[in-house]
This record gives structure tokens, sequence and C-alpha cells, in this order.
């Protein structure tokens, strides 16, 4: 299976995701998705193994920056989506789809764990 991570490029926790798969020796492919973008249906898929609730990174600069009216508005699968397609910066860092469910975030020994590797 294909392994993608999603992300973009200078964010220091997708580097180090980025790290520990080729350090590791596993082929993935990269997608930037503030370049490449996103597309409803990739977020929905995301969304099978993962709750909004997860996925929406409350704690970043760009959830912040929200206006409190648009954050109130937040509140389900529909309005998460339409948030994270218009602003993919909200989206918790790194999304790793394939081999496995659908997860988000690093840590070594959560890869470790996934993949069955040594940490």
């Amino acid at each position: 299976m294909t392994i993608t991570l999603y992300g973009i490029p200078n964010c220091d926790t997708v580097k180090k995701a980025r790290t520990w798969l080729a350090d590791n020796g596993h082929d993935f492919t990269f997608h930037d998705f503030k370049k490449q973008g996103l597309s409803r249906e990739l977020v929905e898929g995301w969304l099978k193994d993962l709750d909004w609730e997860t996925l929406v990174n409350r704690k970043g600069m760009t959830w912040r920056n929200l206006p409190d009216e648009r954050k109130e508005s937040i509140v389900d699968n529909d309005s998460a989506i339409a948030l994270m397609l218009e602003n993919p910066s909200v989206i918790k860092r790194p999304v790793l789809a394939g081999q496995g469910p659908t997860s988000v975030g690093f840590s070594a020994d959560q890869y470790a764990t996934r993949f069955g590797a040594a940490k």
C-alpha cells in the first residue's frame, strides 16, 4: 500500500516525520497541501479514521487568528471540512495515510509502533 504524508514542508513536525520515514526505509509520497491542494473527498476519507476535532489544530496560530464567530461555527464534519479546504494551515500536521488507519501528528514511538520498526 502506498504511504502518503500530507503537510507543509517548512513545518518542523513534518520534517521529523519525513526524516523518520526515510531513515527507516519507507517509501512514501509527500503531498504539500498548501501547494498541491486538498479535495473534499480526501478530507472526508481522513474523517473515516479521525474525528474533525483531532484534525483541526486549535492550538495553532491559524486557528487563534480566526474570528471568534468563525471558530464558533465549526461544530461538525461539514463545517470543519469547509474550514480545512478554505485554510489548510489549520490542519494538524502531518497526516499519514496508507498502511493502516489515517493518523495525525508525529512521534518516533508512534511511527515505530505503526511500522514495526526499531525506535
